[in-house]
């Protein structure tokens, strides 16, 4: 009797195991939940694999509806191989291979089972940059996979949880009757992985290349070329770029890379545009001097060329306000003990903004660094679009005010001092119909003066429209021993501080000044009155007190 009932489950067992043949191949759908809840409008994440290899992809990139750049990922179970295809545009495609990543993953796993589509899982945990991954996987299938590149080689990953509230969830599984043919690596260009990432991460955005290493300095026969002009002996660049349309809801970013090239001193910095909408436009006062400005006239017994807009001119539009370190890499061979120099200074600022002014438009852009150096400085800039839908509108209306930094400084332009008569700086402007909750994109800095001067001083700036005051603020900046290791040319005082340490009206050197967005409500349409007012310092000896002020009127639709 007992050899019957071993002959008898033997047999059983035999059957079983040929009943649960392996299959040639599946395809897996996977779902996203977030705390809980589905995802909505996903695109839906798709698994295939067979006992070779296996295949992450999406909905979109399967119906041929998926946005450039898209990414699929094989797993050669043979070799051990990682392979990424990316297909950045419509004729480009690259290919990265890792053989290493899968031997490098490490679990800790458990005896905490559960039922996914009615296969008992097991539980693998990892930890990948501070975050938890759970792994549920099963080996009933006899084949391994997964929607993402980990635990691809513990078996059928039907399940990942992240930090307890992120979850893709196998929804079905198809059995293949046979392989289909997109398991199989393409044949296409191969590059190593960090060639990949880079290819991968900047087809994802526009970059415009504005200025590459340019010289920034102050020579008396500074020369043009076909792209890029130079004026006020050299201490002003502009070139004309060309911007592609640019959708509503994009951000856009300026960059700016900065070396000292000789020049020991904090300087000024500046990048605009030149609005080319009127009769008269600053580009004339570059070109042909500034006594071609109109000029603002506030009762001081001074001129100031340019600086406000009129009926027939239309002033700066500023783009990026920075401030050069004292002698970045120029000057890196002064040594302190335990300061490693920074190698160069990068300044990044969001000026999505100003995307009215920009899609599809050919302009003038410039850049200022106010310096009396043959070496200067050398300067790079580029402007980054990453597009956004088409829903989030950031201001169909923007007029330039006002910009009193003197980017002719070096041709003459008039310091901005007209803060020392009570009028300050005032001007009239016009809203158009058609816009409300308008906004004051400000951007403010003082300076010059030495010890007892605005550059150290806080002072408050006030702003009026229709003699109504809408805001005030003292603009002061705490932070700027936090940029020592860009300031190596840093003069030292006795009490064991750098000049670079010292607090300042709204800058450091070395780093970006952010505008201030203010809020004016709904102006109604017809003109209106600005002014602009500051205590300004008085002179001490040669050196004199002078803010530097910009702003532009911003206007939903």
């Amino acid at each position: 009797m007992k050899n019957f009932l071993f002959t008898f489950f033997t047999f059983c067992a035999i059957n079983l195991s040929f009943a649960q043949k392996v299959p040639k191949a599946i395809k897996i759908t996977y779902q996203r939940s977030s705390n809980g809840k589905l995802v909505e409008n996903q695109n839906l994440m798709f698994l295939f694999a067979s006992k070779d290899l296996s295949l992450i992809t999406s909905d979109k990139i399967m119906q041929q509806k998926a946005d450039f750049p898209f990414e699929q990922t094989f797993v050669d179970f043979n070799t051990k191989t990682i392979s990424q295809w990316a297909q950045l545009k419509a004729n480009k495609s690259i290919l990265s291979h890792d053989s290493e990543a899968l031997g490098k993953q490490k679990f800790e796993f458990s005896n905490e089972t559960k039922k996914i589509l009615n296969y008992t899982c097991k539980k693998a945990t990892t930890s990948v940059n501070s975050n938890k991954i759970e792994i549920w996987y099963t080996n009933e299938l006899s084949l391994k996979g997964g929607p993402g590149v980990l635990g691809q080689d513990l078996g059928l990953v039907l399940e990942t949880i992240r930090n307890g509230n992120s979850t893709l969830t196998a929804t079905k599984i198809e059995i293949l009757k046979t392989i289909p043919s997109i398991l199989a690596v393409p044949s296409v260009q191969s590059v190593d992985q960090l060639t990949y990432k880079d290819l991968l991460w900047k087809s994802r955005f526009v970059n415009i290349p504005v200025f590459n290493k340019e010289q920034i300095h102050f020579v008396s026969d500074a020369k043009s070329n076909d792209s890029v002009f130079r004026f006020a002996s050299g201490t002003v660049i502009v070139r004309k770029v060309k911007f592609p349309e640019i959708k509503k809801g994009s951000s856009i970013y300026a960059d700016v890379t900065e070396q000292s090239n000789g020049d020991a001193y904090d300087r000024t910095g500046s990048v605009f545009m030149i609005p080319m909408d009127k009769k008269q436009s600053f580009l004339d006062g570059l070109k042909n001097g500034v006594k071609a400005l109109p000029v603002y006239d506030n009762g001081n017994g001074k001129k100031y060329q340019g600086v406000v807009s009129t009926e027939e001119y239309t002033s700066l539009l500023e783009v990026m306000r920075f401030f050069t370190p004292f002698g970045v890499k120029h000057f890196n061979y002064l040594e302190l003990k335990n300061k490693v120099w920074q190698d160069s200074v990068i300044y990044r600022q969001d000026i999505s903004l100003l995307q009215p002014k920009l899609s599809n438009q050919e302009v003038y852009i410039g850049m200022f660094i106010g310096n009396y150096d043959a070496g200067g400085h050398k300067a790079s800039l580029n402007i980054s679009i990453h597009q956004g839908e088409d829903n989030n509108p950031k201001g169909d209306f923007i007029l330039p005010l006002f910009n009193t930094l003197n980017v002719m400084e070096m041709a003459g332009q008039e310091y901005s001092t007209m803060f020392d008569n009570e009028k300050g700086l005032e001007m009239t402007f016009e809203v158009p119909q058609g816009y409300k909750n308008f906004k004051l994109s400000y951007t403010t800095t003082g300076h010059g003066g030495w010890e007892n001067g605005d550059e150290f001083l806080q002072k408050k700036n006030t702003i009026l429209i229709d003699e109504k005051e809408v805001f005030d603020f003292t603009p002061w900046r705490t932070d700027c021993g936090s940029y020592r290791l860009s300031n190596p040319a840093s003069g030292n005082f006795g009490n064991g501080l750098s000049s670079s340490d010292e607090s300042r009206s709204n800058w450091c050197p070395g780093t970006t000044t952010n505008p201030n967005l203010i809020d004016l409500g709904n102006l109604t349409p017809g003109k209106h009155t600005i002014r602009i007012s500051i205590p300004l310092g008085k002179p001490e000896g040669n050196s004199s007190s002078a803010w530097n002020v910009s702003g532009f009127l911003v206007g939903e639709k």
